[in-house]
């Protein structure tokens, strides 16, 4: 067997783990963050469950962490109440990206990790089968549940050769991107082997993990081997050690083979992750804005080398350079190291230990702004405006297009005095209180932002709406509901965040829903790519959209819809995408006789041009049994009573 493989058979509740089948895995450890954790606690206390039921829970805070106002510590206050009634470790806010403080503090080889953000996997960088879900999948979990998914076919990504100087992690991940597209990781499971992999510290192997969810990956995984062990010994964990491989014999669904020493320096232009080439392109396209951080690249070892590039220069005038260490813990090894005042004396701005501009809060780019990012995703609107040009790049290449005012080639870059990581961190856990050992006295506060979840009414015979919206390809939950400093602090509260549907896209879209009281959205090929958020399907839901038809969907988001009550309807041709337009009225009947017959057949009848088309809805009994509950809560629920 392949190491996927390994991980899901010694965990596997029920289902054949064939590519294809639904499957269930026990889950081991579940991590949250404040942008998604407040409706998924929500969610969780709605199951009723007096305790978490898996081994580890931790609830971080990352996100929201601008106070512009009582709301988002109120949330940050509900959180950490929430985490010690009901046994979960609360991370601070400053402690860190959850994702590298979960990598630091508390994944281990071996186990599986789910998580309500779409770069869960970057703990596959340590070998834990990471997956990213929607917050109502890990309320359930937490509540006792197996977690169930498709299980993904297995490409075996072979790498060879070492990685030559000015080249990074970064640019592996980038090179997989421009070969595979942001649709190329759709129904995979990537896992990395050969004798390339041990040239890899942890903190790279997490950098090309956490990126794979920008593939569309169901999850992506390195071996534990000598260097999983050097980490752990680093954060005082080596106990937690022990070495996971492939079987010698292991066989893959598809393999593909890269060597490392042929790799140079790349860029990803705006505005996708895959639209990638190399760095020397680009080269000379003046810079307005650096930015160095996000859970992909705000490692000790990432800023180390950043540091190293600045020391004793100074950053160009016409260019805003930010730092955001990844985690309280690498704040602190570079203050005490010195890196933290090099890169102050040079130019930069050092802020919070949190996710910061990656979601849109805050440095978002002047109008026309060029600016360089080490982050993973570059969509329209992402950077908490539309106006400006985002490209990705490694932290080495950004430090070059701050020192010079330009994108540049890093391989001209000295960073010869780079140091070597220690042997050991100083660790400083304080930034994360264990929960009590009884939470049963614990009173949870609420503030008034904090709004019960709305629930769909079971499915409906009979379904009729007009066409809301027709979309293009690669539509991510970005474009569906935008993050920034004006929307992400009414995550806990859906009638107000759902007034921002397709605000970058249509601003009238919300006007339509609401006068025709729902209707139907189309899309085009990977509709609901990136961000995890399942506020993307409720809150269309409770506006009363009732289908949503696109020529393909993401993995994340075809999953949300389903569990709060929306078909995801799945078109067979180019033609009968041309076929539909917006206005159109479209009539689906015998809803319920389709989904309890077991049909994949779904014909939609459009009553404007009197035709019908032939949609395809490939889904296991369960997920028939939740559409008709009208949603994953309700379904449990009923299910639970029944027990």
């Amino acid at each position: 067997m392949n190491l996927v493989q390994k991980i899901i058979q010694a965990h596997l509740v029920s289902g054949t783990p064939e590519a294809g089948n639904e499957i269930a895995i026990r889950v081991d450890q579940t991590l949250t963050q404040d942008a998604t954790g407040t409706l998924s606690y929500l969610q969780f206390e709605a199951t009723g469950a007096d305790r978490v039921k898996v081994d580890l829970a931790v609830s971080y805070i990352d996100h929201n962490m601008m106070q512009g106002d009582f709301r988002n510590a109120d949330d940050h206050i509900y959180l950490q109440d929430v985490a010690a009634k009901y046994g979960i470790h609360f991370s601070r806010p400053g402690n860190g990206i959850c994702h590298q403080v979960h990598l630091e503090r508390f994944a281990v080889p071996g186990v599986t990790l789910l998580g309500t953000d779409s770069h869960t996997p970057t703990c596959g960088g340590m070998g834990t089968l990471s997956l990213g879900a929607g917050g109502l999948d890990v309320a359930i979990a937490m509540a006792g549940s197996p977690y169930y998914f498709k299980m993904p076919k297995v490409r075996g990504i072979c790498l060879e050769g070492q990685l030559s100087r000015g080249v990074s992690a970064k640019d592996i991940i980038m090179k997989l991107l421009g070969d595979l597209s942001v649709k190329g990781g759709i129904g995979w499971a990537l896992e990395y082997y050969g004798p390339g992999v041990a040239t890899l510290d942890v903190p790279q192997r997490a950098t090309i993990t956490n990126m794979g969810a920008e593939l569309g990956a169901t999850t992506s995984i390195f071996p534990s081997d000598k260097q999983t062990l050097a980490y752990l010994v680093q954060q005082g964990r080596e106990s937690y050690f022990q070495e996971l491989r492939p079987d010698a014999d292991a066989c893959y669904d598809d393999t593909l083979t890269l060597d490392l020493s042929e790799l140079e320096p790349l860029i990803a232009r705006p505005d996708s992750p895959d639209n990638v080439c190399s760095i020397t392109e680009v080269s000379g396209t003046p810079v307005n804005q650096v930015a160095i951080g996000s859970c992909t690249n705000s490692s000790f070892s990432d800023l180390m080398t950043v540091a190293s590039a600045l020391r004793g220069k100074t950053i160009h005038p016409n260019v805003n350079m930010v730092v955001s260490p990844g985690s309280k813990q690498v704040l602190q090894l570079i203050a005490e190291n010195g890196a933290l005042a090099d890169m102050i004396a040079a130019g930069a701005r050092i802020l919070e230990s949190a996710c910061g501009p990656c979601a849109g809060m805050g440095q978002i780019p002047s109008s026309g702004a060029v600016s360089v990012r080490s982050f993973n995703r570059n969509f329209p609107g992402r950077s908490g405006g539309l106006d400006n040009h985002v490209y990705l790049a490694s932290p080495i290449a950004c430090a070059a297009a701050a020192l010079s005012g330009y994108i540049a080639d890093p391989r001209d870059l000295d960073i010869s005095s780079a140091p070597e990581n220690p042997e050991r961190f100083n660790i400083n856990t304080n930034g994360i209180i264990p929960p009590p050992k009884n939470g049963q006295y614990v009173q949870i506060r609420r503030g008034p932002n904090i709004q019960p979840v709305p629930v769909k009414n079971p499915m409906g015979r009979k379904i009729v709406g007009d066409i809301l919206i027709k979309l293009g390809d690669n539509i991510s939950t970005d474009h569906i509901l935008p993050a920034g400093p004006t929307v992400l602090p009414l995550r806990s509260n859906v009638p107000a965040i759902r007034e921002y549907l397709f605000k970058y896209v249509d601003a009238d879209f919300i006007n339509r829903v609401k006068k025709k009281q729902g209707g139907i959205i189309v899309g085009g090929h990977n509709y609901g790519q990136g961000s995890s958020r399942e506020h993307a399907a409720l809150c269309p839901m409770s506006l009363g959209v009732t289908i949503v038809i696109a020529k393909s969907f993401s993995r994340i988001h075809f999953g949300n819809l389903i569990n709060y009550g929306i078909l995801p309807l799945t078109l067979q041709s180019e033609a009968d995408y041309d076929a539909i337009q917006e206005g159109d009225t479209l009539n689906l009947d015998n809803v319920i006789e389709l989904l309890e017959s077991g049909s994949n057949s779904f014909p939609v009848h459009n009553q404007t041009s009197e035709t019908t088309i032939i949609t395809n809805l490939e889904i296991s009994s369960r997920q028939r049994e939740i559409l008709l509950a009208g949603g994953l809560l309700t379904y449990v629920g009923e299910n639970s009573k029944d027990e």
